[in-house]
């Protein structure tokens, strides 16, 4: 499975919808497991009211949430890491530096994935578990999807820049329901456009590269040397259904033995 961890600030609405919108907007068989956390999160059992309300209207599956703090542990054992806005990627990075090459905002990485990849396609085998990694160390390699990561990676310095606003989701916290509402829209438009980004590049399921053929991203694979290309994978490992997201407990994840924030 490929963990894609977003971030917002109290794991409440926008992170929240952001995991559930693209668990509802992934193609059938996908190994990312989209899941969240906050900077200022307390543990916390069940969706807040108004964010389930929306996020079942847009056909996402409201069930089985817990809010929980972002920590190290789940910075380095996510294949990629999407801030909703720059002070959650920073925080991110604050706890995990070695991941700073994984860590964008959801909207930057959208923004610069889609100006140099049509589409991420992996194939049979590049599904790997993302989660088990030590504290502090990369992931392991997920071939096509860890390779438009380390690509979007490279374009951040080498593309236009644009005012850091545009690349934040603002803060529903506190504001009306149409605001919230306006802000589940565009969380979802971005990653209905992640999903399609991300296309088959981390499918569980084993003939998906037969049915729809090579892509451009199978070529690059097969160009590089032979010494960085990796082996493809079989047997159980490669073809396991694993969910999109997991329920989860609300057993106190504390940073540092400490929860802070809003009460929420």
């Amino acid at each position: 499975m490929t963990r894609v961890l977003f971030v917002c600030t109290g794991n409440v609405h926008r992170s929240v919808l952001a995991e559930r919108l693209l668990a509802a907007r992934l193609p059938p068989g996908s190994a990312v497991r989209p899941e969240s956390a906050g900077t200022q999160a307390r543990p916390w059992s069940g969706m807040e009211a108004s964010t389930r309300a929306v996020l079942e209207e847009l056909g996402g599956d409201g069930s089985g949430f817990a809010a929980r703090p972002l920590t190290a542990q789940l910075v380095a054992g996510a294949a990629l890491v999407l801030g909703l806005a720059h002070e959650h990627r920073e925080a991110a990075v604050r706890l995990a530096p070695t991941a700073l090459r994984r860590c964008f905002t959801l909207k930057e990485f959208v923004r610069l994935a889609a100006g140099g990849v049509d589409t991420v396609r992996g194939g049979e085998g590049t599904a790997t578990t993302h989660g088990d990694t030590p504290d502090g160390q990369v992931p392991p390699v997920v071939d096509g999807f860890d390779v438009v990561v380390a690509a979007t990676a490279g374009r951040r310095g080498a593309t236009a820049p644009v005012p850091p606003a545009d690349d934040d989701i603002s803060d529903p916290w506190g504001r009306p329901r149409s605001v919230l509402y306006g802000c589940a829209r565009e969380i979802d438009g971005t990653v209905s456009t992640l999903a399609r980004l991300l296309g088959d590049g981390a499918s569980s399921e084993p003939n998906l590269r037969e049915k729809q053929g090579p892509g451009p991203l199978d070529h690059a694979l097969e160009d590089r040397p032979e010494r960085l290309r990796r082996p493809t994978l079989s047997g159980p490992s490669a073809t396991n259904n694993h969910p999109r997201y997991t329920a989860r407990s609300a057993d106190p994840i504390t940073d540092g033995g400490h929860t802070r924030g809003k009460p929420w």
